[in-house]
């Protein structure tokens, strides 16, 4: 069965209609990490792809981490996140786990210093604001896929969990028994040396961190030390008790899912070979300029329309480059790679109109803000570069725009009857009306 959704643009001054099929996603689970792998959605893992491909042909359990150091996620978060989301269409249970424990800690991955400690209340605020934006995420995504893709069974909702759950009752005493009598200082340093080596699309510093860092005048706290361990806890707890057997992170997170399956192997000794656990990296994602994907001017680009417009969001992938334009719609759109590149040839004809990046822009926006986000983005869009109004919903761009601090609205009273420079100085485009 096929669905499909169609895009008119024009073409040597005619309109082409180029039509986009929504295949039955089950077409590829068999090679689920082979084919994640050639979307660019998976950097390494622990064992060979077709090892994963076997072991993923019935239903497993796997995880990814978000400490909530912010009180929202930023669209370089995505990567992992959509892995899980593959994985979900897949057949298989995929597990969000908010680190209300660790994120008291922090990772010292990727970091040269020591993160700024942050009180407990403003953790739980921030993991209960990202639990509720990971469901709304999840849930448009699951629309988006359930509108434009063939799914030939309900999809299972994606689990969101707490670390914190379990960490207020593990005392120290308890957690030195189990888990660190069994964490050697010397592999903990070795592994970072070793997965700098073999990871090579990774920069060195952002697995030696730990060891350059005990090396340096400023050192490295007991606390982010210990970091490793309390991850490594994490999996062997999910594995433990809720069959948990893959861990999906980032390229600086290798060396904590590695530390995960060692303990796993050292706390239960009997596993058979159906009850292994395996490790999942996702690559950290560049501009083709070497810039790091989600900064746009120095800013992140936030999932929360508060922070970052559904305007600005669906202009951030509106603009980027032909470079660039077929990595992305790889990455962020559940797109078939045969109508990816069918796109990219029709984008290659007129490059100055931008196709592609249109439908990434239009994708990317449906999958996160839903449909009515991606309407009210649009909507914008069109008032503020089309020149053919008629059909457009003022109350949709309004909405777009309404927490960008560039949008003022003012009443059609006003508009008449205040003068242009004091209009001018209400909306900020000069300080006073003097200048």
């Amino acid at each position: 069965m096929l669905r499909c959704l169609s895009f008119l643009h024009k073409l040597n001054g005619n309109y082409k209609k180029t039509v986009v099929f929504r295949r039955n996603f089950t077409s590829n689970v068999e090679q689920l990490v082979s084919n994640l792998s050639s979307r660019g959605l998976i950097a390494n893992t622990t064992t060979k792809a077709d090892v994963l491909d076997h072991f993923l042909k019935i239903s497993r359990t796997l995880y990814c981490g978000i400490d909530p150091t912010a009180g929202s996620l930023h669209v370089g978060n995505l990567v992992p996140l959509l892995n899980l989301i593959h994985f979900q269409l897949a057949g298989h249970q995929s597990i969000a786990l908010l680190g209300g424990a660790t994120g008291l800690i922090g990772d010292p991955s990727g970091r040269n210093e020591e993160r700024p400690l942050q009180a407990q209340d403003i953790i739980q605020q921030h993991s209960t604001s990202i639990g509720r934006q990971l469901e709304s995420v999840f849930g448009n995504i699951m629309a988006y896929a359930s509108r434009k893709m063939y799914l030939d069974k309900p999809i299972l909702p994606i689990k969101i969990m707490n670390n914190l759950d379990w960490w207020h009752s593990v005392s120290l005493v308890n957690f030195l028994q189990t888990t660190g009598k069994h964490m050697k200082i010397a592999p903990m340093l070795s592994r970072e040396r070793f997965d700098a080596i073999k990871l090579q699309s990774v920069d060195a510093h952002l697995l030696t961190s730990v060891k350059s860092r005990m090396s340096s005048a400023n050192g490295i706290s007991f606390a982010e030390f210990s970091y490793q361990l309390l991850q490594a806890y994490d999996f062997w707890h999910l594995y433990k008790y809720h069959s948990c057997q893959i861990q999906v992170g980032g390229s600086d997170q290798w060396g904590n899912i590695v530390s995960g399956l060692d303990l796993i192997l050292k706390r239960e000794v009997e596993i058979p070979l159906e009850g292994k656990a395996y490790g999942i990296t996702t690559p950290l994602l560049t501009t083709s300029s070497g810039q790091k994907f989600g900064k746009s001017a120095g800013n992140a680009i936030w999932l929360d329309s508060r922070k970052t417009s559904v305007f600005d969001f669906y202009q951030f992938f509106w603009r980027t480059t032909d470079a660039d334009v077929r990595k992305y719609l790889n990455v962020f759109t559940l797109l078939s790679r045969e109508d990816i590149e069918n796109i990219i040839k029709d984008h290659k004809a007129h490059p100055e109109r931008r196709f592609a990046q249109r439908i990434l822009a239009r994708e990317a926006t449906d999958m996160i803000h839903g449909e009515i986000g991606l309407a009210q983005a649009e909507a914008a869009t069109r008032l503020l570069f089309d020149t053919h109004l008629d059909d457009i919903r003022l109350e949709d761009a309004a909405k777009a725009l309404e927490n960008d601090p560039r949008y003022h609205s003012f009443s059609e009273s006003d508009l008449i009857n205040i003068p242009l420079s004091k209009l001018a100085s209400l909306s900020g485009l000069v300080q006073s009306r003097g200048k």
